[in-house]
């Protein structure tokens, strides 16, 4: 679609294709990570476990095996367990695991590697067909899934299929997620085969634990700001003279949201400035919840500031949604929402 460098768009109506070859080419981190390096990861001294984390990533992008334990006189030197082929980040929403996947694709020395969320992957599989991507990905020298997800039973194990495929033939795999490998499913899913599945996956990673505080709290206020209409009017009229900005009702937004693919949500955003949302409402509906949860994360990606009306949009989530299966994705949102509100 031809992209306007000012004025006002509305989201409600936009319908962007994207097709394989472009989901492909769009395998690299956002924008907000094209410097991320670890030389830029700042460890919080207060969590020991960041800084291990990013000594044994970088260790990890090096291509060089695990360090050695220096030896005796008369005894040889300990050689710690080889690493496994793949890393998996877990730790909480905001304690910087994007940051350190997007600076293992950037350090490593790989002539064929990849970066994208969980979603873009299976959006993938969908486009191209489940044999054409594990051709496309043979070879590859590293795959970085960000926001391991379990939403849909069957997409985990198409990731899970995709993943034992391409280990044997040499891929290194980094992955992040805020639950570890071998819990992954817990609570969701009763079928054993599912989980089976899941459990085999682990065996492919070495989970590294970062703990910490969500360092977009640790910035602003705690809560999502709220505009009154007045305010609202001014705010988008000012972003417009200079950039592109949306104007929707949030629930036309929402109903709209069920139409686009989630893989599509970056391109529903592409060229905005600045995203207006009136009249904002809590959830009754878990599938519109999420979706939402899953454009946040683009927008997110893409950092671009988000003005409402209404409820506050870090309270659109029910609390029995935040205590169900999905907290964690909930507060990954909200905490989002927060910063994206602030800027």
């Amino acid at each position: 679609m031809p992209l306007t460098s000012s004025g006002t768009t509305h989201l409600s109506e936009r319908d962007p294709k994207v097709s394989g070859a472009e989901m492909v080419a769009a395998l690299v981190p956002p924008p907000q990570f094209d410097g991320a390096t670890f030389e830029t990861y700042r460890a919080d001294e207060a969590y020991p476990s960041q800084q291990g984390a990013k000594d044994l990533l970088e260790v990890f992008s090096s291509g060089r095996g695990a360090p050695a334990a220096r030896g005796g006189f008369f005894r040889r030197a300990k050689r710690e367990a080889p690493m496994k082929p793949g890393v998996y980040l877990d730790g909480g929403f905001g304690v910087g695991k994007t940051h350190l996947l997007a600076a293992i694709y950037h350090a490593m020395p790989a002539r064929r590697k990849y970066f994208g969320s969980f979603i873009e992957y299976t959006a993938l599989v969908g486009a191209l067909g489940y044999q054409k991507t594990v051709e496309l990905f043979r070879g590859a020298d590293l795959l970085c899934i960000d926001e391991f997800e379990l939403d849909d039973p069957g997409d985990t194990m198409v990731m899970t299929r995709l993943i034992a495929e391409l280990v044997p033939t040499g891929t290194k795999l980094a992955a992040t997620s805020n639950t570890p490998p071998n819990a992954l499913g817990e609570g969701r899913f009763a079928a054993q085969d599912f989980l089976r599945e899941i459990h085999a996956m682990a065996e492919h990673f070495q989970t590294i634990r970062i703990d910490g505080t969500d360092y977009r709290q640790r910035a602003v206020d705690g809560h999502a700001v709220v505009l009154d209409d007045v305010a609202y009017e001014s705010a988008m009229t000012d972003a417009a003279a200079s950039a592109l900005v949306s104007d929707d009702d949030f629930g036309a937004f929402i109903r709209h949201l069920a139409s686009v693919h989630p893989s599509r949500y970056i391109r529903l955003i592409e060229g905005i400035g600045t995203i207006g949302l009136r009249n904002v409402v809590g959830f009754d509906d878990q599938s519109a919840a999420l979706r939402f949860a899953a454009f946040v994360d683009r927008a997110y990606d893409a950092q671009i500031p988000i003005r409402a009306t209404g409820t506050p949009l870090d309270s659109v989530f029910r609390e029995d949604m935040l205590a169900g299966g999905y907290r964690k994705k909930y507060l990954r949102a909200v905490s989002r929402l927060v910063a994206l509100t602030h800027s």
